[in-house]
């Protein structure tokens, strides 16, 4: 059914130069469609369009309708037979991530030869891969979920997307914004880490229990154990580097360190997030060398200020308005659908 090809060309991510011009700079994170960013490099290197991305020791995995670039990491899955495309593609993603569901982090990696000997389970007619029933599932899951998004926006007030003239002028001013860099222990105070709770010992419950990982934002179970309870409006950063604004309280494990940016409004914390994880997720973390608290402390972010202090009420509006831009974008690609 398919073809497993290595990367063409290993790029690291600490020697390209990442920017928002250039072909997609696919990694093993699951955000993004795992797209980190874009580079200009040689293009006899690109992978092909039309393929799946996987992520060998991350069983992350997307459909790339373009031609990307990868990192050492990412295996490059080629469909042989021409009836592949964009609309089908997601229930092949689907029936492979159920396929490799026995994961564990740090515990799989997986070779080429894995990968190709691995079964997945498809819907046939007449002995054959029912390529129209697939497309027809993706499609009707593809409604539900545009019904759910306009109900939750809706139940949100989120449906208003125009920009106050306050937020016009943020996005207008962006580019001559003053910045400076500033040390996070000296903002928040000393980061906190979580501690360690085994899988079995973890009892049911409704606490959200952050872990390492980008699935489900880190969440890896939800647990009634009497652990530290971190404040909501806070943000974490795991062993990877890997930073989330979180607005719930939660518990967390030992590869977690907690930044307290509790007192700062909503938006700006997540501003402060951004700023966070812009500085922290470089590549220069893994798992022989752990993020910590310690090293929270240590960081240095760049901030918009005035008077040469972080301008928090900037940050806000900034966030606001960047959230009104993507409802936009997101309402119109429901009306674009609808139609």
């Amino acid at each position: 059914m398919f073809e497993i090809n290595s990367y063409k060309k290993r790029f690291d991510a600490n020697k390209i130069t990442i920017s928002e011009n250039g072909k997609p700079y696919v990694v093993r994170t699951s955000l993004n469609n795992g797209v980190r960013g874009y580079i200009n490099e040689d293009k006899q290197f690109l992978n092909e369009g039309n393929t799946i991305s996987f992520g060998q020791d991350t069983a992350t995995m997307f459909y790339q309708e373009k031609p990307y670039f990868t990192g050492d990491k990412i295996k490059i899955i080629k469909p042989k037979d021409d009836k592949f495309n964009k609309q089908n593609a997601l229930f092949f993603v689907l029936a492979m991530t159920k396929s490799f569901s026995s994961f564990t982090w740090g515990g799989s990696s997986f070779n080429v030869k894995i990968i190709a000997n691995q079964l997945i389970k498809l819907p046939t007619k007449n002995g054959k891969i029912d390529f129209d029933f697939m497309e027809s599932f993706i499609s009707e899951l593809e409604a539900e979920r545009i019904a759910e998004l306009e109900a939750y926006l809706a139940a949100n007030g989120l449906e208003d997307y125009t920009l106050t003239s306050e937020e016009e002028q943020v996005l207008e001013d962006f580019e001559n914004m003053q910045w400076e860099t500033f040390n996070l222990e000296k903002l928040f105070g000393k980061s906190t880490r979580g501690k360690r709770l085994k899988s079995a010992d973890r009892v049911s419950g409704t606490l959200p229990f952050v872990t390492a990982g980008e699935t489900d934002e880190g969440i890896s179970a939800f647990i009634g154990n009497d652990v530290d309870v971190f404040s909501e409006n806070t943000t974490t950063i795991d062993m990877f580097g890997s930073a989330k604004y979180r607005n719930y309280k939660y518990g967390g494990d030992d590869h977690i360190a907690v930044v307290h940016t509790e007192d700062l409004p909503k938006f700006a914390s997540i501003f402060v997030t951004a700023a966070i994880h812009k500085s922290s997720y470089t590549g220069e973390f893994h798992y022989g060398r752990n993020f910590y608290a310690k090293d929270a402390d240590e960081l240095n972010i760049s901030l918009p200020t005035k008077n040469n202090q972080p301008d928090y009420k900037l940050m806000g509006t900034l966030i606001s308005a960047v959230q009104k831009l993507v409802i936009k974008d997101v309402l119109l690609y429901v009306d674009n659908k609808r139609s």
